[in-house]
C-alpha cells in the first residue's frame, strides 16, 4: 500500500472534519464548497481502492488478511459519499456534523488500513 496516499487521505479527511465541524458550530448546513471538499476526499479514497486492488491483483498480500483489507477499502471509499448524501437530507447544522463525523471515521479507517496492510512491519 502506498503510505503517502494513506497519510494524504487521513490529513484531508481531518481537514474536512474540522471544516464541517466549524460549519456545524456556526449553525450552518453543508454548502457547495463543502461538497467540493467531500469530492476531493472521496476521489482520493477511490484512488486508494483502485491501488489496493491492483496491488492485491499483483500477488501482494495484506498482513491481516485479504478479505478484511478489501472490506476496509470499500468502507473507506464509501464513508464520505454516504455521509454527504445524508447531509443532503438534513439541511441543518446536523448535516454538517454528520459529514464531520464521517470524515473522522475515514481518518480512523485509514489508520486501520495501514495496520492491516502491514503497518511498516517487515
Amino acid at each position: 500500500m502506498i503510505d503517502a496516499l494513506t497519510v494524504a487521505i487521513g490529513v484531508t479527511a481531518l481537514a474536512l472534519a474540522a471544516w464541517c465541524g466549524f460549519a456545524a458550530y456556526r449553525d450552518e448546513p453543508t454548502k457547495d464548497w463543502h461538497f467540493i471538499g467531500m469530492a476531493v476526499v472521496a476521489l482520493l479514497a477511490v484512488v486508494q481502492l483502485v491501488v489496493g486492488l491492483v496491488q492485491l491483483g499483483r500477488g501482494e498480500t495484506a498482513r491481516d488478511g485479504t478479505a478484511i483489507f478489501v472490506a476496509y477499502l470499500i468502507g473507506a471509499a464509501a464513508c464520505v459519499p454516504a455521509t454527504g448524501f445524508l447531509s443532503l437530507s438534513e439541511r441543518t447544522r446536523w448535516g454538517s456534523a454528520t459529514v464531520a463525523a464521517g470524515a473522522v471515521v475515514l481518518a480512523v479507517l485509514e489508520v486501520r488500513l495501514f495496520d492491516i496492510w502491514g503497518g511498516g512491519h517487515a
